[in-house]
């Protein structure tokens, strides 16, 4: 398992790292630059390629009811740590007080990193009778948490109180690429396109991960103080520990398989999603604090990790 989580973490660590390097040579608007193209070109492309060699199995309806309500409880303990924090933990000053800071904290207890790093670890764990169940919750996390509802929540924290409208993180929704993208791939499963798009679709994997560590990198640079880390603190305590224990003891209480229930297990336990550090460029919500929960959320599941095996394989 060890050699396992080695393979698995070490493009991350180099990538982020090279990140880091570069900070202090970039311009000072290429994080955005770079987190926009991501959203508007690099993950889009990514997910009209997956969508094109996506197959339907028994385990659908019942990935994605599971995800659907790890994303609903996710973003009801993050909303009741915010009312907490902000009452009890500290009542000489606001916890989180900023609209783009909550918007990041909401963001990094909700969305998981299932793509990158959930179908990079995941699979390795159990047998090939659960992959179907990995392969669809992580489709889901993206579109329905991603680019459904956490778009409909950077949007609605990435703007003042008296420019939101209930229509406006609808048309964002709506405009969002990735969603489109998984559109048409689905309607253009049985075209063959040319072997150097098909090719370059399938590729497209080899940008958007480096891009999104190196991304990750650089915000970890300008981060200033620890504040941002003991904020990830909740979030990341929710997202590996909190919403992970849930969903196993669900799942076992409604008697799922063993490969199954592990399954979902470590794909809901997922650190923070990179696409929420994406998300916080594109509607200018709290960078540093999603960077920091992708820290912390990374080593928490490396110490985790062996905990849900012992326990739910």
């Amino acid at each position: 398992m060890t050699e396992t989580l080695f393979h698995a973490y070490t493009p991350l660590i180099l990538w982020t790292g090279l990140g880091l390097l570069l900070l202090r040579f970039l311009p000072t608007a290429f994080p955005q630059l770079l987190g926009r193209m991501l959203y508007w070109i690099g993950v889009p492309v990514e997910i009209l390629s997956l969508a094109r060699r996506m197959n339907f199995s028994e385990g659908t309806s019942l990935a994605v009811a599971v995800t659907v309500a790890a994303l609903t409880t996710s973003l009801a303990l993050a909303w009741v740590s915010l009312l907490v924090g902000n009452r009890v933990l500290d009542r000489n000053s606001t916890w989180v007080a900023e609209r783009s800071c909550q918007g990041s904290f909401i963001l990094s207890s909700m969305l998981g990193n299932t793509g990158f790093i959930g179908l990079a670890i995941a699979p390795l764990f159990v047998s090939d009778r659960a992959l179907g169940l990995i392969v669809f919750y992580s489709i889901t996390q993206n579109l329905v948490g991603t680019y459904g509802l956490g778009v409909f929540l950077a949007s609605y924290f990435g703007r003042l109180p008296q420019e939101n409208r209930w229509w406006i993180q609808i048309r964002d929704i709506l405009c969002v690429p990735s969603l489109w993208a998984f559109i048409t791939g689905l309607l253009t499963q049985g075209i063959e396109l040319p072997d150097s798009l098909e090719s370059g679709l399938k590729a497209s994997i080899w940008f958007v991960i480096p891009a999104a560590f190196i991304l990750m990198g650089i915000r970890l640079g300008q981060i200033q103080g620890w504040k941002s880390f003991q904020l990830a603190l909740v979030p990341a305590v929710l997202k590996v520990l909190v919403l992970p224990g849930l969903v196993g003891i669900g799942t076992t209480l409604i008697g799922l398989p063993t490969d199954s229930r592990l399954a979902l297990v470590l794909m809901s336990g997922m650190p923070t999603a990179f696409a929420g550090l994406i998300l916080a460029e594109e509607y200018d919500l709290d960078r540093q604090l999603i960077a920091s929960s992708i820290v912390v959320t990374s080593v928490l599941l490396l110490l985790i990790l062996p905990v849900w095996l012992v326990l739910f394989n």
